[in-house]
């Protein structure tokens, strides 16, 4: 067997840290499309693998992009005041 035979391995798919950035982007709207169907769908086998695949993609995102702009309403203190609670509890209007 060649020392870069990846048989056997679960990776699927090339090595996020070899796509371009275009690639990557890709890579990561379409395994994100497709969560969905996995999660219900999937064997545990093939949710097993989209979970790596999904792990290896959005590391090399995050590694790529470390100061990625963060919305502040998509933090806890911002979820705090858009619900106007301190106890992270939920309103009941849901917004």
């Amino acid at each position: 067997m060649d020392a870069h035979d990846e048989r056997g391995t679960t990776m699927t798919g090339v090595d996020p840290s070899r796509l371009d950035d275009q690639q990557l982007m890709k890579e990561l709207e379409t395994i994100h499309r497709t969560r969905h169907d996995t999660l219900l769908y999937g064997s545990n086998d093939a949710l097993r693998a989209h979970n790596e695949r999904m792990a290896q993609l959005e590391g090399e995102y995050l590694r790529r992009n470390p100061r990625r702009p963060v919305a502040p309403g998509r933090t806890r203190e911002g979820a705090r005041e858009r619900t106007g609670s301190d106890s992270g509890t939920p309103t009941a209007s849901g917004t």
